[in-house]
């Protein structure tokens, strides 16, 4: 086996490479974190970049097994926010210099959801005069649905792929047509197709899920060429089926560690892509996005979401912030930044230089 040094300094890593780095420890481990962040510093800088959140909607019509919002979650009470108070959340981020929004929401795939979405798009474009960048985060549709997102307004979409093993895919979905494995890939390349910039992330440390699973997750990231990512640690819910499996899974601190590792070798892989500091890992550390930062992410994404939904958007437990209003995070994000380091691009979108990069190649 390499030394950990000849590996980071190899311009390709091949999975046995990533299974290396992602079982590293102590200062083996500094060296890696090390390494993506010269990486970061030379293809990123150290300035970061907001998204304001605005949770729009808990209902859905899937029934993934490790998700709190899913269909058959009877304790869930459901919402969905008025037009008025979305456009309110977006004028907020748009006053405080965000520069960009995330509209995230439970799937729908009917006309009545696809119709209030493109409005909410165009209102919001509207409003901001433009200025406002906005990502989709709304799961799988049509292509014609991603083609009128994108003609809307919206730039950026995630779809979160969760693991790219397909037998593991399906351990954590029922199974039939509405959670299929190869309908989720066809999406992911229909977003693209439409003209979004491409997001998708994977959890990491599902029950059943095996350190070579994760090597092949950020080998997928790379293969699709991606141009942002949003991983974090799966975190369970008590009202999902897959929480039954508790006791297959190693502690939070352990997926923590995990996760970052996942950040610093996908920075090492895919150098000027943009890569979220995900909430979940404020769940299990306090400090776990700024940790994030540190190791290779470059985006954070505030919550806007009205105070009086947030408790009821709970993907996992123990989200952090539910009791909070916008103010209350916007306060503290220069003074979490500065402590590491890092600057914030106030009104500035913040896209993708991968994206920015091959549409250059691509209209030249």
């Amino acid at each position: 086996m390499l030394p950990i040094t000849d590996i980071l300094n190899k311009s390709y890593l091949t999975k046995q490479d990533i299974i290396t780095l992602l079982q590293v420890e102590g200062e083996d481990k500094t060296l890696l974190f090390k390494k993506s962040r010269e990486i970061t510093d030379q293809h990123i800088g150290n300035k970061v970049y907001l998204r304001g959140l605005i949770e729009y909607s808990n209902v859905c019509i899937k029934d993934c097994f490790y998700c709190g919002i899913r269909k058959s979650n009877r304790k869930q009470d459901r919402y969905t926010i008025a037009d008025d108070q979305v456009l309110q959340a977006a004028k907020y981020a748009f006053e405080n210099k965000y520069g960009s929004i995330v509209i995230q929401a439970g799937e729908r795939t009917d006309q009545v959801f696809i119709s209030k979405i493109t409005h909410l798009i165009k209102e919001i474009k509207k409003l901001s005069d433009g200025k406002l960048g906005i990502t989709l985060s709304l799961g799988e549709q049509t292509l014609e649905t991603y083609k009128e997102w994108f003609n809307a307004g919206a730039h950026r979409y995630l779809l979160r792929i969760e693991t790219s093993n397909k037998e593991l895919y399906q351990k954590i979905h029922p199974n039939d047509d509405l959670h299929n494995f190869e309908n989720r890939i066809t999406s992911l390349l229909n977003i693209r197709k439409a003209g979004f910039q491409l997001g998708t992330g994977v959890m990491i440390g599902l029950p059943m899920q095996t350190i070579e699973n994760l090597a092949d997750d950020l080998l997928f990231l790379r293969e699709i060429k991606i141009d942002m990512v949003g991983m974090g640690p799966f975190i369970e819910h008590k009202d999902t089926p897959l929480f039954e499996m508790n006791h297959l899974l190693n502690t939070r601190q352990e997926r923590l560690g995990l996760t970052f590792k996942m950040i610093s070798i996908l920075r090492i892989m895919m150098k000027d892509i943009n890569i979220a500091a995900t909430t979940a890992l404020q769940a299990i550390d306090t400090m776990g996005r700024e940790k994030a930062i540190k190791y290779g992410a470059n985006i954070l994404m505030p919550n806007v979401t009205p105070g009086l939904y947030r408790n009821s958007y709970k993907l996992y437990e123990d989200k952090p912030c539910t009791d909070e209003n916008p103010v209350d995070c916007n306060t503290c994000i220069d003074v979490r930044m500065g402590m590491i380091g890092s600057t914030v691009g106030y009104n500035e979108w913040g896209d993708s230089k991968y994206f920015l990069k091959n549409t250059s190649k691509i209209l030249n």
